[in-house]
């Protein structure tokens, strides 16, 4: 076995029983009183381990020692390694520990188990965390160095198991490797979160602001394993989406920000950033501990502003157009692909006289409206502002220009407000009160073919196994006019630090961020009922495909570059820009004013409002 800082081998005697199930608590408490726990890189603590590797180790120990306790007599049991894997697996899970479930873990007389608990709290191995108040009821939790111990460990047997059992390429580097085979993309699972090695000791507890979807109420439904994972208890406040940008520019000119952490809509950010709403992170943390590389790469691109981050991506949730497949079967029509498919499919399947009616979408007055028609003009092949044609799509990523100018008015958007107003004949007859919740329903109660969304509202009808449209829906792109390729316009949140909270909350907010961000943060969303995605990584968790068919289609769609953010381009003036076309396209929808007077006013409008300084 090689040892600690030696290049050397020498023969690996097989293990006794005692050995195998003593050695790595001894090492542990050894290292411990001869101060040679290894620090992380820089002196963080907070640096957590091969979580995958580290959870898939201590399981395998966990197996070993029934096969020992079951199969070879005589021998005792570990007390010491007993209660450290317990506390090692509740800490992977997630799930506190208390003294008590400590001593019924141990496996020998409640006397003996306690004295050697207090041979481990000596040591320094455990950290007590208070659970209330008074602290007289607390929660126990691995220390920073125990974790460190435990995943050198782990590293170790990883590679003993390996090299014993000739598995191929032992000898080189393990870092490519998981316990028990090779990794292979898109097949490794995602462990559960892990408790922070410290947790967060912020005054009040963590409070974040957040849009009042689905993806964000699935945070507060697991609130308390959060507050298990971060050390502190978390407020969350839930607001519709003007009214939770009223609330983040409300706070953002107070002395000192109430939240922690703020959910940003991606066409805000130019704005947010221009009135010094957030901090850009690459000021106040290291952006690698994010992996920017495992994010939807349109996700990651719209969180930034002049080539700096401003937060991270929380739900990447492309809109597509949902479908019923067994209607669409029925009348023998193929998935729509294109506008002139959609209307085609729409005036087949629209039949008001039965309570069914061809497409539902986004048409109440306003920001409703505006984030359609910008959409529209994008499945026209136009974005809504003079951005320069790239590979791909169009430029969104420089944005920090003074030659910028609205396209309302033009060939195409004239085709997209053309193309809005077929739509509305076959439409509900509450069309133009719809927005974002309201086109999902009906779709989910059998009462639409077709309906235009974020994939985060999928939940109505993929989690309600009594709806029509539960395991009856298709997903495709936007469907696209003749000059447009299929594109997802990218929507959803990032989750940013505002630039007002107090200088001294800053670092615990940031590992709250990497804490909520993050692979097992993401996957654990999934699990109980998010279809949001923004991580490469969650997408292709075998767990987590089998749950919807949107996760593995949507990162086809990425790797096909369908993904785009350019379609709501996120320049400091574009709220005004998705009001003004929200009110104007809403009285040429109502009848009031004729399309090419609706572009007109609207574009006259936007010009205005890009003359307007930013403030």
């Amino acid at each position: 076995m090689t040892g600690p800082g030696n290049g050397g081998r020498r023969q690996m005697q097989r293990p006794g029983t005692d050995e195998l199930r003593g050695g790595m608590i001894h090492e542990t408490l050894h290292n411990v009183h001869h101060g040679q726990i290894a620090r992380p890189p820089g002196g963080s603590e907070r640096m957590a381990p091969n979580t995958v590797e580290l959870e898939d180790v201590v399981g395998f120990l966990e197996e070993l020692l029934v096969e020992i306790d079951t199969a070879l007599e005589p021998n005792a049991p570990n007390p010491y390694l007993n209660m450290m894997l317990h506390l090692m697996r509740s800490h992977l899970e997630g799930r506190a520990v208390t003294a008590s479930s400590m001593v019924a873990a141990a496996g020998v007389p409640y006397a003996t188990a306690t004295r050697k608990l207090a041979d481990i709290q000596r040591a320094g191995l455990i950290e007590h965390r208070p659970r209330t108040k008074t602290g007289k009821s607390f929660s126990l939790h691995p220390a920073a160095r125990t974790l460190e111990t435990w995943s050198r460990v782990a590293d170790r047997i990883h590679r003993i198991t390996m090299r014993r059992f000739g598995i191929p390429g032992a000898a080189r580097s393990t870092s490519d490797y998981y316990f028990g085979g090779s990794y292979q993309a898109g097949q490794a699972l995602i462990a559960p979160p892990q408790a922070l090695a410290q947790p967060l000791k912020l005054a009040g507890g963590l409070s974040i602001l957040v849009h009042g979807d689905p993806t964000f109420m699935v945070m507060d439904t697991l609130k308390r394993q959060f507050e298990q994972i971060v050390g502190t208890n978390i407020r969350q406040r839930a607001f519709s989406i003007d009214r939770l940008r009223e609330e983040t520019l409300r706070n953002a000119s107070r002395a000192r920000s109430r939240y922690d952490l703020v959910a940003v809509d991606l066409p805000w950010i130019g704005e947010f950033v221009k009135k010094g709403v957030l901090l850009p992170l690459s000021e106040v943390m290291d952006v690698n501990r994010l992996d920017p590389s495992d994010f939807h790469t349109a996700g990651w691109r719209a969180a930034h502003w002049d080539g700096k981050p401003y937060g991270v991506p929380s739900q990447t949730t492309p809109e597509l157009m949902f479908y019923r497949r067994d209607w669409f079967a029925e009348e023998g029509l193929a998935a729509p692909v294109t506008t002139e498919q959609v209307l085609e499919a729409a005036r087949r399947l629209h039949d008001p006289r039965k309570g069914r009616y061809g497409v539902a979408w986004n048409a109440a007055r306003g920001t409703a409206l505006g984030h359609t028609f910008m959409m529209t003009c994008a499945d026209f092949g136009q974005p809504i502002i003079n951005i320069p044609e790239m590979a791909g799509g169009f430029d969104a990523d420089h944005l920090e220009r003074s030659d910028i100018r609205p396209t309302i008015d033009t060939p195409r958007g004239r085709q997209a407000a053309e193309y809005l107003m077929a739509l509305m004949e076959f439409s509900p007859p509450d069309i133009l009160s719809m927005s974002w919740y309201e086109r999902v329903r009906p779709y989910a109660a059998g009462k639409v073919a077709m309906a235009y969304g974020y994939t985060l509202l999928a939940p109505y009808f993929e989690l309600d196994s009594t709806c029509p449209a539960h395991g009856n829906t298709g997903y495709v792109p936007h469907p696209h006019g003749p000059q447009g390729v299929p594109i997802a316009p990218v929507g959803g949140y990032v989750l940013g630090i505002p630039a007002n909270l107090a200088p001294e909350r800053v670092p615990e907010a940031v590992d709250a961020l990497v804490a909520f961000t993050a692979p097992a943060a993401q996957k654990l969303f999934v699990q109980n009922g998010s279809r949001t995605v923004p991580r490469y990584s969650v997408g292709a968790d075998p767990e987590v495909r089998s749950l919807s068919p949107i996760f593995e289609l949507v990162d086809q769609m990425s790797w096909r570059d369908e993904l785009q953010f350019w379609p709501r381009p996120p320049i400091p003036q574009i709220p005004e820009i998705i009001q003004i076309c929200g009110q104007e396209l809403h009285d040429m929808l109502r009848g009031v004013i004729a399309p090419e007077d609706a572009l007109a006013r609207a574009q006259a409008c936007a010009e205005q409002a890009m003359r307007k300084p930013v403030t």
